[in-house]
């Protein structure tokens, strides 16, 4: 890459307040988030005579001005997506936990959820689960997948099977010279499902839009500067992690894309920018690839992936993609990456503004980024690049849909992420070096930032940072900074990153360098960077806005400065006038750009001082009468240093819970006994256990089980082998718990025909503790394992206990030491042979081997094994000098008492030969003299034969003589060959070939000689 500068390129809560050992009836259980559980709304029949609409899930394109016409009814439309909807208590539950879990004085601080326990807890019931899928399937629908979350049912079907189910009609738009499908109407459904249906999130393929500009790299003009990794790195401060080992190492980044990247194209990218080699993981959603059908989604899949992983060089970056049907791929690969919990960390960069997505698919965006929040998923989203218009098409000349933002991005429990150029136009060389160095960089350090605004640039209006207010959602009480306006609702970005054509970001497609702009790029970039906060903090975060408003309140108030404050330029675009940069927040860059060292460094000042309660056992199970202990302890955060008192609260009179101390402390924990008087019936609740102290409250559940009296039965052993005409016993010990004192009456069941089973005695009184079982097979019995069901009842308490039982019949086993040997002639192999006789076999057995070749013969140390059949021989194979080479598979057998066991042996016999080797390669020989080599034969496997031999190839004037001239049976020695060059010989030199030959054996040597 040429120079940047020239480029152009159930529980039990305790609370501590009580004096030491004081004791507390338990009554009112605290109730918290988790208590939630989805309750079954669709009681009733469902009447398909009353029909409601689902208004709002209409696509505002779908108009009939832009009508073609009809699809037809057998077109296949994938993939839809039916959302559902939680009740109000499910709901409120819910933004408890959310607020709860990043409040350092809850019990459920970072306590995340798994996507089964959030489904569990939020998602509709499994009886309406069945209810609603029924009913699609009724009409033809295929339900595809319902995710773990609960709250979305994915189905297909035909054009025509969507239109009867739903009551709309499925039609044809041409918009902006593109041809689409729609629904014509809003869907209706059956009055009975609106208690869990809240909409569709489309039934129509408009899309979601990348949030990025792409161009051919190196066609800028002069002056204009890309971004490479180590550039970023150099001017947002992230060099200096590296030095404190911060590299993304054990981090992972879910990246939601609808196309494929290719492997070469990343792997380019990181090796150009210096990168460690790490390829990205793909997860193709529905197991369908959906390949590059789109050069611009191609872009933002490599821009995505290429950039998240460029900061956290190390972290692993998950490729959730999917292709796209009647549902947006991008909200399939995120339904899938939330649903799946795939990565702490998630990035998306495409766009949908809030006033042209369906409620149904405002309601998926919404929920899902809760379940990630709750999941402890950070999510990064682009804010735009249309300014504050962000409802317009990329390619209008003039905004007309006024103002909007991105409905991906404005959840509270997304962080939205805006753009910024730099300020660097007329001081190149302060911030650039003229050349690139390592990874193709060139930025000398941080480089003062505007807000992004390029509108005009190649004729596009999108070239400004998305920004504004949503009409959706509330402004959470975490947007609290200074800058922050006073209104009622949310404010979008939160933070930003350089996002201009002015200092685009450089990737690698298609095999070829390109440039790309947009907040597109700020997201994954960002994205990385919280990798590293992870990697630091070494937990998982969940949604950072709380944690990033305080630090830009403390950064106001003296704390460091994390962020970059921008308070230059606007994203008004023609047609729509946008907001102002301020000091402060804006709705243009949010809280500004981030010094990452200072960002991951400063990250636990979020925190305010408190202290966190736990105890060594969240259950205990104790029987009437009786006790149970668990150890509270304290830890402190952030200079924490008040006293703290203990109390306890629960649901059930005569449990009481004791403190050996009212006092809790980070030095001296405490003992907390809780005890269940005689009479208290058996079950399950909970106790709630609080520590309270320096303004804080913080609870502790324990679930109490009171246990009723009961038995348990234990055989021994667990499973039994029986031969045929022969018994076998099982002990079966009752022990009795919590105060159970009656007879317990046995039986069994599952005995095959010709098994017997019976029990002595058949009762176990109260007195005793065990009876045996006694298993007897009769000679007929078939051989095989059966499961004995051993059940003890004693009134209404029934126990059951499984006995394995195998029944065996006679039989003999055949085992050898070893399966294969290779043998010179004249040399033998020793193999034990071992028999082993099973249930019931009790016969001598003969052994005899089959297949021996010509010239190999056998002996056994004993031919026989006695009665029972077990023992062993050693049988040894004599390779005689006359065996010929080869492999041969010899058969050892065992035969007695009626059976016959084989065992195969694979015998080579190796070939006999000699070797040839000279004592020197090449000689000299003047004229009328003589030169010796000698020559030197030795035998391999057992040869045998006189070896003759003789020169060839010499020249005129040259002889070659032998002493001796043949070599004597066996064949092993050696012979001087003399070679003498005559008077008057011309110079010269030759290639001299001396043969061996023994037998059917010929080795050759070559001397080269100088004469």
């Amino acid at each position: 890459m040429p120079s940047r500068k020239t480029a152009l390129s159930i529980p039990l809560v305790v609370s501590l307040s009580l004096s030491c050992w004081a004791q507390s009836d338990l009554s009112d259980a605290v109730r918290h988030p988790l208590d939630v559980r989805p309750i079954n709304r669709l009681t009733g029949h469902i009447d398909e005579a009353r029909w409601v609409s689902l208004v709002g899930n209409r696509h505002p394109s779908a108009q009939a001005k832009n009508l073609i016409g009809e699809v037809p009814s057998d077109r296949r439309l994938e993939h839809m997506v039916l959302v559902l909807r939680p009740d109000s208590a499910q709901n409120a539950a819910l933004q408890e936990l959310i607020r709860a879990q990043q409040d350092p004085s809850s019990p459920y601080y970072h306590q995340w959820l798994t996507p089964q326990s959030f489904g569990e807890r939020f998602g509709i019931s499994q009886d309406d689960l069945a209810q609603v899928s029924n009913w699609l399937e009724e009409y033809g629908l295929k339900v595809d997948e319902i995710p773990s979350w609960r709250r979305s049912i994915v189905f297909s079907g035909s054009a025509g099977q969507v239109e009867t189910a739903l009551r709309t009609q499925i039609r044809e738009y041409s918009v902006n010279g593109e041809t689409h499908f729609a629904n014509a109407t809003d869907p209706q459904i059956p009055q009975a499902l609106a208690e869990v249906v809240q909409g569709v999130v489309s039934l129509h393929d408009f899309r979601s839009v990348p949030a990025h500009s792409t161009v051919p790299a190196y066609t800028l003009a002069n002056g204009v500067n890309l971004l490479m990794p180590n550039d970023w790195d150099t001017i947002y401060d992230v060099t200096p992690l590296y030095s404190q080992g911060l590299d993304g190492t054990g981090q992972s980044i879910a990246v939601v894309g609808r196309t494929d990247v290719a492997l070469t194209d990343v792997r380019t990218f990181r090796t150009n920018a210096g990168l460690p080699a790490n390829d990205p993981q793909k997860i193709f959603v529905n197991a369908v690839n959906p390949g590059m059908p789109d050069c611009v989604d191609e872009s933002e899949s490599a821009l995505d992936v290429e950039w998240a992983g460029a900061i956290a060089k190390k972290a692993t970056v998950k490729f959730v993609t999917a292709a796209s049907g009647a549902t947006d791929g991008v909200i399939l690969a995120a339904q899938y990456a939330v649903t799946n919990n795939v990565a702490p960390i998630v990035t998306v960069s495409y766009l949908h503004c809030e006033n042209s997505l369906s409620d149904g698919g405002l309601s998926l965006w919404g929920a899902l980024w809760s379940e990630a929040a709750l999941q402890g998923q950070s999510v990064f989203v682009s804010s735009g690049d249309s300014g504050a218009a962000g409802c317009d098409l990329a390619v209008a000349q003039t905004a007309t849909q006024g103002q909007a933002v991105n409905a991906i991005c404005s959840s509270p429990n997304s962080t939205c992420v805006g753009g910024t150029q730099f300020d660097d136009t007329y001081n190149q060389g302060v911030y650039w070096t003229a050349t690139n160095g390592t990874g193709q960089a060139s930025a000398l350090g941080y480089i003062p930032e505007l807000a992004w605004n390029e509108t005009g640039w190649s004729g596009m209006i999108n070239t400004s940072s998305g920004g504004g207010v949503s009409t959706v959602y509330a402004k959470p009480d975490w947007q609290s900074a200074p800058g922050v306006p006073t209104g009622a609702m949310r404010y979008v970005p939160d933070i930003s990153a350089a996002s201009a054509v002015h200092d685009a970001y450089v990737i690698q497609i298609q095999g070829k360098p390109f440039y790309v702009a947009g907040t597109s790029a700020a997201a994954p970039s960002l994205a990385s960077v919280m990798a590293l906060v992870l990697q630091n903090a070494g937990a998982p975060w969940g949604n950072i806005n709380r944690a990033l408003y305080t630090l830009a309140t403390q950064q106001a108030a003296g704390g460091p400065a994390v962020f970059h404050d921008i308070t230059s330029g606007n994203n008004s675009v023609p047609g729509v006038t946008g907001f102002s940069a301020g000091a402060g927040y804006d709705m243009v860059t949010g809280l500004g750009s981030v010094d990452a060292f200072l960002l991951v460094n400063s990250w636990n000042n979020s925190l305010a001082s408190n202290f966190t309660l736990a105890t060594d056992s969240s259950s205990a199970t104790v029987s009437p009468g009786s006790s149970k202990t668990a150890t509270l302890t304290i830890s402190a955060q952030g200079g924490f240093n008040s006293p703290v008192t203990l109390s306890a609260a629960g649901s059930r009179a005569g449990i009481t819970v004791t403190f050996s101390s009212r006092t809790l402390t980070t030095a001296a924990p405490v003992t907390m006994k809780v005890a269940a008087g005689s009479n208290v019936a058996a079950g399950t609740f909970p106790i709630a256990v609080s520590a309270t102290g320096g303004g804080f409250r913080r609870t502790v559940e324990l679930a109490l089980t009171v246990a009723a009296p009961t038995f348990t039965l234990t055989p021994n052993p667990v499973g039994v082998s029986v031969k045929t005409g022969t018994s076998a016993s099982v002990t079966l010990t009752v022990a009795r718990l919590n105060g159970f004192k009656s007879a317990v009456a046995l039986s069994v069941s599952g005995a095959p025909q010709g098994v017997k089973a019976t029990f002595t005695p058949a009762s176990v009184a109260s007195g005793s503790s065990s009876s045996t079982l006694t298993v007897t097979a009769a000679a007929t019995a078939a051989a095989g394992t059966v499961a004995l069901a051993v059940t003890g009842k004693s009134g209404s308490i029934t126990q059951t206990q499984m006995v394995t039982v195998s029944v065996a019949t006679p039989n003999l086993t055949l085992a050898s030491s070893t399966a294969s040997a290779s043998v010179a002639p004249g040399g033998s192999v020793p193999i034990t042979i071992t028999t082993t006789a099973g249930i019931g076999f009790n016969s001598i057995v003969y052994l005899s081997v089959s297949g021996l070749p010509s010239g190999v013969t056998k002996t056994f140390s004993s031919a026989s094994i006695a009665a029972p059949g077990s023992g062993s021989s050693t049988l040894t194979l004599l390779v005689g000098s006359t065996a010929k080479a080869g492999v041969t598979t010899v058969t050892i057998a065992a035969v007695g008492g009626g059976a016959t066991k084989t065992q195969t042996f694979s015998l080579t016999v190796l070939p006999s030969s000699f070797t040839l080797t000279r004592s020197a390669t090449s000689v000299t020989v003047a004229a009328g003299g003589t030169a010796a080599v000698t020559l030197t034969t030795a035998l391999v496997n057992g040869f045998k034969a006189a070896v003759a031999l003789k020169a060839s190839t010499l020249p005129r004037g040259v002889t070659a003589k032998f002493v001796p001239a043949s070599i004597a049976s066996p064949g092993s020695g050696t012979s001087t060959l003399t070679l003498s060059v005559a008077s008057g010989t011309a110079a010269g030199t030759c290639n001299l070939t001396v043969t061996a030959t023994g037998g059917s054996v010929t080795q050759t040597q070559v001397i080269s000689v100088t004469y």
